[in-house]
């Protein structure tokens, strides 16, 4: 292996720049709408717009607010514009992170410590959340400590509100839910878990990350679903991404409080370091002045009228994506139409379903991003404006995949559809958990190169079981785990 090592001598900046667009080359095409995720793309103006409000601050750092006004400033005036779209109360304060991953850790974290002070004699604090939040929380209880307790979902996905309410105990320091939740797109009953959490006095989280800024303009279209935001009592918290449906650039997001008796919380201070008094608002020292330039910038550029155009576009995408799927023969649309989020599944007699991995497979060979779920299987589509042009390309394509793979059932058994495939039905999860850090083990090697799910790696473990066993060990340690839950939910609800 050959290191990279710095040049001797620096390379031409023109030089540098053509090279790194060449890079790009095989990254996915979100401004030809053929991604269903990770980008929210605006438009070229808006895109290039974006660029020069976020190189306009690139070298500002918001750790010192004192040093750079303008940052705080805007950073101030993006968390009240937020807190009044969502229905906050003049008292609403908040903060900017770098992304919805680090809103959730904070609101976690910021409990924590809440509870420490005001619940000192709790131990063992645990959060009450549904199987469906979005897994930021489980880093989070991993990171901090806080144990996770679970209720599940109905088969639209929505959390069952009688088996939130029966994980509280004395030790839980907090309860939060999905506005919406992200492998369905349904939007949790809120208003029902809030009030509940008011009652016991405790903090509730609404997990606004996907849906902060599309749910209000949603809302205002006519679409249907629970009250989410401040407006409900309960809500203590949310937190919404800006570069998301906020159109803003990556990354940014804000976490917001009711009042300054939950965000005092959230604060780091240290007195007694040699280099002085320390103290941040978030859980970067540094925080890039250019995410919180360009986050205000497109909250001024776009408008209310900006965004309600956009969403009105997304929420046309995602109909016609519903209906486009759902007549589909061997397709249905998992969840309720409370968000742009449109999840499909195989649907039909076990042995009559398409391997929807399958399909995912030929959508990607044709030039298609896709995002591919588990428990059930599923493909996952975010719909932004921008895949409304191409919608009808997709679902023709989409039909060509599935009646591709009803006429060729091996393809289940290739590519990555095996892969997803196989990782979806162990039960034995600690594996497949090991088998996933050995793939990011290859990629974060010193010799890193692309890696090839289709090929297992070296002493891949799961590999060796399901050749060795076949499928039948595997299907019955899951029924084995279904019936050993079903008995625990029996003795939780006596």
């Amino acid at each position: 292996m050959k290191r990279q090592q710095i040049p001797a001598q620096g390379e031409a900046h023109n030089s540098l720049l053509e090279r790194m667009a060449a890079f790009r080359t095989g990254d996915a095409d979100y401004a030809g709408g053929r991604t269903w995720s990770m980008v929210y793309y605006a438009g070229d103006a808006h895109h290039d717009f974006l660029k020069k409000a976020h190189n306009l601050y690139m070298a500002g750092n918001a750790l010192n607010p004192i040093a750079f006004k303008s940052l705080k400033r805007m950073e101030s005036e993006v968390v009240q514009m937020t807190a009044g779209m969502l229905n906050g109360p003049a008292t609403t304060v908040g903060t900017m992170t770098l992304g919805g991953t680090e809103s959730l850790l904070l609101a976690v974290k910021t409990y924590r410590d809440r509870a420490r002070v005001r619940r000192p004699w709790i131990r063992t604090p645990n959060m009450v959340v549904p199987e469906t939040i979005h897994v930021a929380f489980d880093k989070a209880a991993h990171y901090f400590g806080v144990k996770m307790r679970k209720a599940p979902v109905d088969d639209n996905g929505q959390v069952n509100v009688r088996a939130m309410k029966s994980l509280v105990n004395r030790n839980t320091i907090f309860m939060a839910a999905s506005a919406p939740q992200y492998p369905h797109g349904a939007v949790d009953p809120i208003d029902e878990l809030a009030a509940y959490a008011q009652k016991k006095k405790l903090p509730f989280h609404v997990d606004a990350c996907f849906g902060g800024f599309i749910l209000p303009w949603l809302q205002k279209l006519g679409v249907e679903m629970p009250r989410w935001d401040f407006a409900v009592p309960g809500v203590t918290s949310i937190s919404a991404d800006m570069h998301k449906y906020g159109y803003a650039a990556k990354g940014a997001s804000v976490v917001m409080y009711r009042d300054m008796s939950y965000l005092r919380h959230q604060f780091f201070a240290a007195t007694n370091w040699s280099g002085g008094i320390y103290i941040s608002p978030s859980l970067p020292g540094t925080r890039p002045g250019g995410c919180i330039a360009a986050a205000w910038a497109a909250m001024m550029a776009m408008g209310e009228s900006g965004y309600m155009a956009l969403a009105e576009q997304a929420w046309e995408a995602a109909t016609k994506l519903r209906e486009g799927v759902n007549a589909i023969d061997g397709l249905e649309v998992l969840g309720l139409p409370h968000s742009t989020i449109v999840t499909y599944a195989a649907t039909g007699a076990a042995g009559d379903k398409v391997d929807i991995y399958a399909v995912a497979d030929q959508l990607q060979e044709k030039g298609w991003a896709v995002d591919r779920q588990q428990s059930p299987p599923s493909v996952h589509c975010s719909v932004n404006a921008a895949n409304l042009p191409v919608l009808d390309d997709y679902l023709a394509d989409l039909r060509e995949a599935v009646a591709h793979v009803r006429a060729h059932p091996e393809l289940a058994s290739e590519g990555e559809a095996a892969v997803y495939g196989l990782m979806a039905k162990v039960p034995i999860r600690g594996l497949v958990k090991r088998e996933v850090i050995k793939v990011m083990e290859t990629m974060y090697a010193p010799d890193a190169g692309e890696v090839d799910l289709t090929q297992p790696a070296e002493g891949d473990k799961t590999a060796e079981l399901m050749q060795k066993y076949g499928e039948p060990i595997f299907e019955m340690v899951d029924r084995l785990s279904r019936l050993r839950e079903r008995a625990r939910n029996v003795l939780r609800f006596r």
